[in-house]
């Protein structure tokens, strides 16, 4: 498809000017600071609102709860080929304490060829991005004499909707969540083009290109563990902050793999795009013995993508808050253990539990409280449908070395929440990195950035899918 690429049709000059408005419009998001709790993403999203009616597009802002902004905007087409497309990203990003940065995470300072500052990679980069495309189907139908406000932009006949959101990091209440369930009808789509796919991996010196179909669930339980209270100079069995450290013990250990459909898809492609030894290594990922598959995990993925193929074959258990004491000569008498119970499809709220109580055994149970604080289902869309097609068809059109493969998220996106509105929903923001510049290091990680490279590779990508699937 390279001949046809719709990107090939843009003038490079204009590409040259898109770019630099995209760095330019990368930077300034990135210097809102955003952070969620508590989000403030109100200004962010009358930035975007701005910078669309520079482009001739209105927008709306929405605020539904104070400081808290989304903003959509749609542009039109014929209504020829079906539903629209949905662009969604996320304005709020999580913490970036500075002490740990080599750049000010809030200054955006291009160095070394990169922007750097949190939301870089997770996700203003995306949401520059799909302003970027925008922009550029707009100055189109201006160039002939339309209004990109209400005329049919030339060439689409499906609407493309914009919508850049408040709360992802924190469950998507106060975005996307509100708008689906207040303004349905503003995001209704055939399709959805979400975060954390389409971003380069190098393995075995091969490069691939993750495009996200699928995404575990997650149910964040509190036990609360009950011991007894006595005075510090006389140690007891029922401390419970002995409790808790045995409870921690336990659930951390990891379960059985189950590899899902999705996942053992990913892994038999990786295998046929490889060289052996490398190839057998990941067949033997899929291999019934644990401990196998986990010295094949080991052997074939460097610690941070190891970390992530073992989360995708199995439910996870993270203790991620331990609470406990009131003075240090006080024994506790109760002790509180947040968990972040990540899913695979199959495994419900009910069940995870279950998992927990058989982990943590009846002599811990009976001495504790569990309750379910947060919910969020697995999600999953076709990887043979027409859009995926388009998504994988743009990323060897780019990168004729490249090679895509479906893949389940480890995390949660807004998916949960345009999913309720049977919205295919894929992650596909993409981006072809540097090799040293890992994709999972840098999301919520120290010295996030993202290569001027990486984002003149990914703007033209998004530009070919949304043409194709809207024209």
């Amino acid at each position: 498809m390279t001949a046809t690429r719709p990107s090939a049709a843009v003038a490079p000059e204009a590409w040259d000017r898109a770019h630099d408005r995209l760095v330019e419009d990368l930077c300034d998001l990135i210097r809102y600071r955003t952070v969620n709790p508590p989000g403030d993403e109100i200004a962010a999203a009358r930035h975007v609102e701005a910078l669309l009616a520079d482009a001739g597009v209105p927008a709306t802002v929405v605020e539904p709860y104070p400081d808290r902004g989304s903003v959509v905007a749609r542009l039109r087409g014929d209504g020829s080929g079906g539903g629209p497309l949905l662009l969604l990203g996320h304005l709020d990003v999580v913490p970036a304490p500075p002490e740990s940065w080599t750049h000010d995470p809030f200054a955006a300072d291009i160095a070394d060829g990169a922007i750097w500052g949190r939301g870089a990679v997770d996700m203003k980069s995306m949401v520059a991005m799909e302003v970027g495309v925008v922009r550029l189907l707009a100055a189109e139908a201006r160039a002939i004499g339309r209004d990109p406000g209400s005329d049919p932009i030339p060439g689409l006949d499906r609407d493309v909707i914009l919508a850049s959101t408040a709360d992802e990091e924190v469950g998507g209440l106060a975005g996307i969540d509100w708008l689906v369930r207040e303004r349905p009808d503003w995001v209704r789509a055939d399709g959805c083009l979400n975060e954390a796919g389409g971003v380069s991996v190098e393995l075995a010196g091969r490069r691939f290109y993750p495009i996200q179909v699928a995404e575990k669930g997650y149910v964040h339980f509190r036990l609360e563990i009950h011991g007894t209270w006595g005075h510090g100079s006389l140690p007891r069995d029922d401390n419970a902050a002995l409790l808790a450290a045995d409870v921690v013990r336990r659930v951390a250990m990891p379960g059985p793999p189950t590899p899902t459909p999705v996942v053992r898809r990913l892994l038999e492609r990786v295998a046929a795009a490889l060289p052996e030894p490398s190839a057998g290594l990941a067949r033997a990922i899929l291999d019934p013995d644990p401990a196998r598959a986990d010295e094949a995990v080991t052997r074939l993925c460097d610690p941070s993508y190891g970390r992530a193929v073992r989360a995708l074959l199995r439910d996870t258990v993270a203790p991620t808050i331990i609470a406990t004491g009131v003075k240090t000569n006080v024994i506790p008498g109760v002790a509180e253990v947040y968990l972040d119970c990540r899913t695979l499809p199959g495994t419900d709220p009910a069940a995870m539990e279950k998992e927990l109580r058989r982990r943590i055994g009846e002599d811990l149970w009976a001495r504790l409280d569990c309750d379910v604080i947060l919910v969020g289902p697995p999600v999953e869309a076709p990887a043979d449908s027409v859009l995926y097609g388009l998504l994988e068809a743009a990323i060897r059109d780019a990168d004729p070395d490249g090679i895509p493969v479906p893949v389940m998220a480890p995390f949660g996106t807004d998916a949960k929440h345009t999913t309720r509105l049977d919205i295919p929903t894929y992650g596909f923001s993409p981006l072809r990195l540097r090799p040293e510049d890992r994709f999972l290091d840098l999301f919520h990680g120290v010295d996030e950035r993202v290569s001027l490279d990486a984002l003149r590779f990914g703007l033209p990508v998004l530009y070919d899918v949304v043409r194709r699937f809207c024209g």
